[in-house]
């Protein structure tokens, strides 16, 4: 170990010594996003996400999206990464997220002491809404599972713990437009997922809540997450319900709410954010389980406008991460009030 600290300081040095000139710069390709851009130059995207992102934020796209042709800046500890990460950074090793995403840097305590419970929309024998896209189709329990396992990694990156309300053993997290379709999701702790629609929200609803009741006295807070179905040219940016008489709920929605309005004034200025985030207090989750929670839509699913945001899968990343940070500020402004 200390020829390993040894080596890092030693690396450490000759970066500082170097300067800003000998910084590592890659041009993205077809198919480049963030992710996989620092993965493949052996950078922990986790970790490094944001760095990237500060240096490189006047040459990003929409939602943080990579320009094909465009060279970008990679983060100045590269020499770092190769030295044996897991020799000197907490991580831990999660099987549910795949093979590819499986560790998990610790990247801060902010969220310690939290608990989060994520129900990803539909699953088992209920797709959801389904389209057709390039022939094959596409339904929604899938893209909002995928978002939902990003947001759990995200949220545990800072000392949350999570249950994940509904889970699939092997699909983990995804970098494909296509998600192919299964039903073999279940509900926490292993619980088939039932055919009718009322009997699947009473199985969610139960689970929550008796986590919720195990867990009394501690901060807790829940988050649903779905894929809209409207007429195909409706299209709907991320908006978030929560319950009317829930204080705490509607802060956590107006938290995530304000982070993606920054979000797009940042990388959309000239197009706006028209989500909104308002009380829906007749939806069964919403109405039914005792954390304060919010239920978010990320877009709808036959629209092409929004299949761009859906189907990319560095968008769900962005979708993940910002969802995760508006949490982030809803932790950390809950005595500010």
């Amino acid at each position: 170990m200390a020829n390993i600290r040894y080596t890092i300081f030693f690396f450490f040095c000759m970066i500082m010594a170097m300067g800003q000139d000998s910084l590592l710069t890659v041009t993205a390709g077809q198919g480049d996003g963030i992710y996989s851009l620092l993965r493949k130059n052996g950078y922990s995207p986790t970790k490094y996400y944001n760095a990237f992102i500060e240096s490189n934020k006047e040459l990003l796209a929409e939602e943080e999206a990579l320009k094909i042709g465009q060279a970008y800046q990679l983060p100045d500890t590269t020499v770092l990464l190769k030295v044996d990460e897991e020799a000197y950074v907490d991580i831990k090793k999660y099987p549910i997220f795949g093979e590819a995403y499986a560790k998990v840097d610790s990247l801060s305590n902010r969220l310690e002491g939290t608990i989060y419970y994520l129900v990803s929309g539909h699953g088992g024998p209920d797709p959801g809404a389904v389209e057709t896209y390039n022939g094959d189709m596409i339904a929604e329990d899938e893209y909002a599972y995928d978002v939902t396992l990003r947001l759990y990694r995200e949220l545990i990156s800072h000392g949350a713990e999570v249950f994940l309300i509904i889970r699939d053993e092997n699909d983990g997290i995804r970098d494909d437009r296509k998600l192919a379709l299964d039903t073999d999701e279940v509900t926490y702790p292993n619980e088939e997922i039932p055919l009718n629609q009322v009997a699947r929200l009473k199985q969610r609803v139960k689970a929550v809540n008796a986590l919720y009741k195990e867990n009394l006295g501690k901060y807790q807070r829940l988050l649903v997450t779905h894929v809209d179905s409207r007429s195909k040219g409706t299209n709907i940016d991320v908006f978030f319900y929560h319950h009317q008489k829930s204080k705490n709920g509607k802060r956590l929605a107006e938290s995530i709410h304000q982070t993606f309005q920054k979000k797009y004034a940042r990388f959309q200025p000239n197009r706006g954010y028209r989500g909104t985030f308002e009380d829906r207090s007749s939806l069964y989750l919403v109405k039914k389980t005792l954390p304060a929670m919010t239920y978010i839509e990320i877009g709808n699913i036959r629209s092409k406008k929004d299949q761009r945001r859906i189907l990319d899968p560095d968008n769900r990343q962005a979708l993940a991460k910002w969802i995760s940070e508006g949490i982030l500020l809803d932790y950390e402004s809950r005595n500010t009030d």
